[in-house]
């Protein structure tokens, strides 16, 4: 083999060997690389935000429920209140004296503006 033969097996092989880097580096670039970091981790938040979504709707619901408990639950109050004092009129309009009532306990006081 002579001198030319052996440059051009070198001058191959350089252009193999910097063909071969230059699809690597075409393949995948450091900007590249950043995308899909990006890329992941948007689309990791967008999955995260409608899960925290949902869950809002959820707890939005289970707040309307117990607010229409609570609202039936202050009617109820006021109803047997109303009654009670009916029936404590009724009794001493028959001429008896209705029973003592009991202190109303401090957590309900909050609720009841009306001594009975």
């Amino acid at each position: 083999m002579n001198a030319e033969t052996w440059a051009s097996i070198g001058v191959s092989a350089v252009t193999g060997l910097s063909g071969v880097w230059a699809v690597r580096a075409a393949r995948r670039t450091p900007r590249q690389e950043k995308r899909d970091d990006f890329t992941a981790v948007t689309d990791r938040m967008n999955g995260e935000i409608e899960r925290q979504g949902l869950r809002i709707t959820e707890l939005e619901t289970t707040a309307g429920a117990q607010n229409r408990r609570l609202e039936g639950a202050g009617v109820a109050i006021a109803y047997l209140i109303g009654r009670v004092r009916e029936l404590h009129g009724y009794i001493r309009s028959v001429g008896m004296e209705p029973p003592t009532a009991e202190p109303i306990p401090e957590a309900a006081r909050d609720f009841i503006h009306h001594d009975v």
